[in-house]
């Protein structure tokens, strides 16, 4: 981390909330509440999924796959978060705030290309549920949950592989939470157009595939219903679809909001907002939105 006639940054420091000690308190409860829920929930429904021989479905399997991605997606910001909570100490070297990022970024990736497999589930269950059972075989099952984590795992390698070879020379304030791409990108000194292209190219690809794929499977599933002739059957349809939908439209409504877009533009406050939202919250809501609209889980 070292350059000519400049001082390299090896560390940085999370402003996180900036709010009075009675806020942050109120914070500290609200997200050690938020990280112990997110984990319960989570955990009870991979446990109900192995254990239950009436879920031995892919659509399980999938969610299992989603919710134990979901439990790691918040291990990875919100314990770091909590510990400068109480201990009132933000700071975080260079290679922490790289690995963070890498996960950040890898479990993001992952549940974007998850949700359009799932999708892709949800198309071939509806529209050719005759050839569903040999289609969706248990291998093809494992093959598409690989394929989900490799592709995830793998974009993030590039991304971060490009913003880990910049030069940060101060200052060292990184205006969020945890280690995210925009608040980074815009402490370095060296030029970052390249870096920041690849990353920009990459959001585009892992947001927008998954995304055309879930619209359409959905475009597909919706005509498919539409000419089914009993009420019941397309009630029925509708069911298994609307959990799926629901979370789909929470998750790439906030992730295109915070990476499909221009790095300059974004507000620094408006991404603190959004990130605890999709971060922080919505690993929460996804568990209990499929619970309580699933009548076989429930």
């Amino acid at each position: 981390y070292e350059m000519k006639n400049q001082t390299t940054i090896n560390e940085f420091i999370l402003l996180g909330f900036s709010c009075g000690l009675q806020a942050q308190a109120l914070l500290y409860l609200v997200f050690l509440v938020t990280y112990m829920v997110t984990i319960t929930e989570n955990a009870i429904i991979i446990f109900v999924v192995k254990r239950s021989h009436h879920l031995q479905k892919p659509m399980y399997y999938f969610l299992g796959n989603l919710s134990f991605l979901e439990i790691w997606y918040v291990s990875v910001t919100l314990p770091r978060l909590l510990f400068g909570f109480w201990s009132q100490s933000m700071t975080i070297s260079f290679p922490c705030c790289m690995t963070q990022l890498y996960f950040f970024i890898s479990l993001m990736c992952t549940e974007c290309v998850l949700l359009a497999v799932m999708a892709y589930d949800r198309y071939l269950a509806v529209c050719r549920p005759l050839h569903y059972p040999a289609i969706m075989t248990h291998k093809l099952c494992f093959q598409l949950s690989t394929l989900s984590w490799a592709v995830g795992f793998s974009i993030a390698l590039v991304k971060v592989s490009f913003i880990s070879h910049l030069t940060f020379c101060g200052p060292q304030t990184i205006n969020h939470f945890f280690c995210d791409i925009s608040p980074v990108l815009n402490l370095s000194c060296t030029d970052m157009s390249l870096a920041e292209t690849v990353d920009f190219v990459l959001a585009l690809v892992i947001l927008l595939i998954p995304l055309i794929i879930i619209v359409f499977s959905y475009c597909s599933i919706l005509s498919t219903i539409l000419y089914m002739p009993s009420a019941q059957g397309r009630r029925k349809a509708f069911s298994t679809c609307t959990s799926h939908v629901t979370v789909v439209i929470i998750f790439f409504s906030a992730t295109l909001f915070m990476y499909a877009r221009p790095r300059k533009i974004h507000p620094f406050n408006l991404n603190k907002i959004v990130s605890v939202f999709y971060a922080v919250f919505t690993p929460a809501l996804n568990p209990l939105i499929y619970c309580l609209r699933n009548k076989e889980v429930k």
